[in-house]
């Protein structure tokens, strides 16, 4: 049957996610850091995603689609609240979901200055160069001759004990985030990688999927430099370990 139905425009996706958290029917999942239509006969048409995207990546036409099933929806929505009931602590974009982790402390017995507090030795910072907001980074500078390029999402440092160490260190590091920053960080990737002598690319993101926007930014512009350089993507979990 022709309908009036939802339609996703990828190149205009953030992959914020705050669509697909709107979408009570489930019709809206996240593929790929990106926004995607999963079944035609979960959307009724009424378009309670539309004002939730930032970028207006979410649009109305009229085309053939499956009928859509209130009876099909209703069992889909019955079974993600058995399996995700810690959800409905939040309601809005998955990266705000309410968690609390448990991790051992150990307490000092008396109350010193802050060093006494900490129960290991302070690491030395790897940060290799300021400014590191991708933002506020130059296009040009010195530090990108011969650089191994870190790009990161900025809870990632707070969510992985070891960024420093593991993923920093040797490294300049150019953080963002692409959910409150509201720019396309492509553009100036792209000019950093394409005009400087950049010798490898590592991404490092969170697993909720607003992350998405930062990894396909940095994708992009790896592929508008038209240079050939090795890259990788590494994703921490929300407790702080790395996704496999």
């Amino acid at each position: 049957m022709i309908r009036k139905i939802i339609h996703i425009d990828e190149d205009k996706c953030n992959g914020c996610g705050a669509c697909a958290a709107a979408c009570h029917e489930g019709a809206i999942g996240m593929v790929n850091g990106k926004a995607k239509l999963l079944r035609d006969d979960y959307c009724d048409g009424l378009g309670d995603c539309l004002p939730t995207c930032p970028t207006g990546a979410i649009t109305f036409v009229e085309r053939e689609a499956a009928a859509y099933d209130e009876k099909a929806v209703q069992e889909n929505m019955k079974k993600k609240q058995s399996s995700t009931a810690s959800a409905a602590l939040h309601a809005g974009c998955p990266g705000h979901q309410l968690h609390r982790f448990n991790r051992p402390v150990n307490e000092p017995a008396d109350q010193g200055s802050f060093q006494e507090h900490m129960p290991v030795p302070p690491a030395a910072s790897q940060l290799g160069q300021w400014p590191c907001q991708i933002k506020l980074v130059p296009v040009n500078a010195p530090y990108f001759d011969g650089a191994k390029l870190l790009i990161a999402a900025d809870c990632t440092a707070y969510a992985y004990a070891n960024m420093h160490q593991e993923f920093m260190r040797g490294k300049i590091t150019l953080i963002g985030c692409p959910k409150l920053d509201d720019i396309d960080y492509s553009e100036k990737l792209t000019e950093i990688i394409k005009y400087n002598d950049i010798k490898s690319v590592t991404i490092v993101r969170m697993e909720v999927p607003c992350c998405g926007g930062l990894e396909l930014a940095a994708k992009k512009a790896l592929q508008a430099s038209g240079k050939f350089i090795p890259w990788q993507v590494v994703t921490i979990s929300i407790d702080g370990h790395i996704k496999e």
